[in-house]
C-alpha cells in the first residue's frame, strides 16, 4: 500500500528570490556537515559543532533550529556545565526515534528488506526467498514491497523518509536502473519506478559496494576520517568501490567497481569470458558451495554451513574458508597497487566471522599494508545496511532538501 513519506522542508514561497547555485551548494555543504557533525558526537554543544566545523556560532544555531523544526535532532535533556561563567550548555543530538527509512538488498538466492534509524541501525530485517520468482524483476521488486510494508505496520509511531535500494552488478544510481546483473539475468530493470509505484515512497538505488563505503563513512567504525577508502564485497557477486575526500567514484552510468573479470593469480576456475582464474569466479559463494560440496562438506548452496562447519572444528572446511580468505587478500593487494587507499573494508563471509581468515587475508597483503586492511562494520547486517545507507547518505548530503519533492 502507497505510503506518504514525511516532508522535511516546506517549499520557498513565491515572493523568495531564486537563490543563486553557489548559495544554495554552500548552504547544502553547511547543512551537511553539521548534521554530520551531530552524528558523529552528539550529544554536542553547538558552540563545539562550530568549533569542529569552522562555521559561525550564529550559522550552526541556525541550522540546528531548522533540523529540530523537523524533528531531525532535539535538545539533550541534560545541560551541560559551561567551564566558565554563564548559563550551561544545551547539547543536541539526532533524534533517532522519530524517522526510519527503509533498505532493500537484492541478493542472488533472496531479497533482505529493512528498516533503519538515522543512526543507521538496523530496526528490523527480513529475507524474502525468490523461490521461482526470480527471473520476474518486478515480482521480486511486488514482494520487497510488500515486506517492506509489513515491516512498517510494525513500526508503530514512526515515519519512513524514503527506501534505498542497494544490488550487485551494473546498478545506474542517477536512472534507478539495474542496467545488468547477470547472475540474477536482468537487465534494465526500472527499480526506482517500480518500487516507487509500489511504496509511494521515494526510492533510491545504487551498487552495494558504493552502498557499503557510503555506510562505512557515516557509521562505521574504521573508515571514518579516511581520506581514501576502497570496499571489496566478496559474496556471489564480487565488486568494489572507491571513494576519496568523501566522494565515491561512479563513473559514467556508474559502471566503476566492475571487476568480475580481472585476472587473480593463482586462479584455476574457468570463467564464462573464455578466461580462467577472474575475480569473481575463483571467489564467489557459488564456487565455495560447489567446491564444499565436492568435498563431501555440505549438500546444499548455503556458505554459512561452511562456516558452522569450521566452527565445529572440520578442518576440510577451514582449510576452504582461509585459502579463499588468502585469494581475497590477493585480490586487494592487487587493488592496493592500484589505487593506494588509506583504507580498504572487505565484505566477506570469512573473514567477518574467523580470525584464522582475517589472518590469512593480512598475510597475503603483505605486512606493510595489513594493518590498513579491516572488515566490514557491519558483520551481522551487511545487507540490510547496504541497502538503507543508500537512502541516509541523500539524507545526510542534503538534509534540508530531503522531501519527496525533491529526493
Amino acid at each position: 500500500m502507497p505510503r506518504t513519506a514525511a516532508p522535511l522542508l516546506a517549499s520557498h514561497s513565491a515572493n523568495s528570490p531564486v537563490p543563486r547555485a553557489a548559495d544554495s551548494d554552500r548552504r547544502r555543504t553547511n547543512a551537511s556537515v553539521i548534521l554530520r557533525s551531530v552524528l558523529e558526537h552528539g550529544p554536542v554543544a553547538r558552540s563545539t559543532i562550530s568549533r569542529l566545523t569552522g562555521l559561525s556560532p550564529a550559522s550552526v544555531t541556525d541550522y540546528c533550529a531548522r533540523f529540530t523544526e523537523l524533528g531531525l535532532i532535539r535538545e539533550s535533556a541534560t545541560p551541560q556545565r559551561s567551564k566558565g561563567v554563564g548559563r550551561p550548555h544545551v547539547p543536541v543530538d539526532l533524534d533517532a526515534s522519530r524517522f526510519i527509512v527503509g533498505g532493500v538488498h537484492v541478493a542472488v538466492p533472496y531479497t533482505t528488506v529493512a528498516l533503519l534509524d538515522l543512526r543507521g541501525r538496523v530496526v528490523v530485517e527480513r529475507r524474502i526467498g525468490h523461490d521461482s520468482d526470480l527471473a520476474d524483476p518486478s515480482r521480486v521488486l511486488a514482494r520487497a514491497a510488500e515486506g517492506l510494508d509489513a515491516l512498517l505496520a510494525e513500526a508503530a509511531g514512526t515515519t519512513p523518509l524514503g527506501v534505498g535500494v542497494a544490488a550487485g552488478g551494473w546498478v545506474d544510481r542517477d536512472s534507478g536502473t539495474i542496467v545488468e546483473h547477470p547472475l540474477l539475468g536482468w537487465r534494465d530493470v526500472p527499480v526506482r519506478e517500480l518500487l516507487g509505484a509500489r511504496t509511494g515512497l521515494p526510492v533510491h538505488v545504487d551498487g552495494h559496494a558504493r552502498a557499503l563505503v557510503n555506510g562505512e563513512r557515516l557509521f562505521g567504525r574504521t573508515a571514518r576520517g579516511s581520506r581514501s577508502v576502497l570496499h571489496l564485497f566478496v559474496g556471489n557477486v564480487v565488486d568494489a568501490a572507491f571513494a576519496t575526500n568523501d566522494e565515491v567514484h561512479h563513473g559514467p552510468r556508474s559502471q566503476a567497481g566492475a571487476i568480475a573479470h580481472l585476472p587473480l593469480r593463482g586462479g584455476t576456475e574457468p570463467c564464462d569470458c573464455g578466461r580462467v582464474g577472474c575475480l569473481q569466479v575463483e571467489l564467489s559463494e557459488r564456487t565455495l558451495c560447489r567446491r564444499a560440496r565436492e568435498a563431501g562438506l555440505i549438500d546444499g548452496v548455503n556458505p554459512t554451513h561452511v562456516v558452522t562447519a569450521a566452527e565445529r572444528g572440520d578442518p576440510v572446511a577451514v582449510r576452504l574458508l582461509t585459502q579463499r580468505a588468502r585469494m581475497v587478500g590477493r585480490a586487494a593487494g592487487l587493488l592496493l597497487d592500484i589505487l593506494n587507499p588509506e583504507t580498504v573494508v572487505v565484505t566477506e563471509l570469512g573473514v567477518m566471522r574467523r580470525e584464522d581468515c582475517l589472518r590469512a587475508l593480512r598475510e597475503e597483503v603483505g605486512d606493510a599494508r595489513a594493518s590498513a586492511v579491516v572488515p566490514t562494520s557491519f558483520p551481522d547486517s551487511v545487507l540490510a545496511v547496504a541497502g538503507g545507507s543508500v537512502m541516509l547518505d541523500v539524507l545526510y548530503r542534503d538534509p534540508l532538501s530531503a522531501s519527496p519533492a525533491t529526493i
